[in-house]
């Protein structure tokens, strides 16, 4: 039995919406943030390290770090900023992608 076109083409959006929810992404970068950024902004994104008070890391769950934009905080990831080095050459832009999700879930 196949089913008509779209029939399957609605499930494929709704996949696709599953799987790029941000939560998705925000869970898929999880890994990756225990592994980049926790040793400097700490597992809570609070910057509390002695890696990330002599760095001066930012605390991910503050307002001026949630009232940039996702494309601004792909940009300082990729590119660095301050003290900060850039990880666009270790990471995909999926990657960095996911990480910004995974930075959202800090919000207060």
């Amino acid at each position: 039995m196949t089913f008509p076109f779209c029939f399957r083409f609605v499930l494929l959006l709704f996949l696709l919406a599953v799987l790029l929810a941000p939560g998705a992404l925000g869970e898929a970068g999880q890994d990756l943030y225990k592994s980049k950024c926790a040793m400097c902004h700490a597992a809570n994104g609070s910057g509390d390290t002695a890696m990330g008070k002599k760095l001066g890391a930012r605390d991910f769950a503050s307002p001026e770090v949630q009232k940039q934009t996702d494309a601004q905080l792909i940009e300082i990831t990729a590119k660095g900023k301050n003290k900060m080095p850039g990880y666009e050459k270790k990471l995909t832009d999926d990657q960095i992608k996911q990480l910004v999700a995974y930075i959202r879930t800090f919000k207060k």
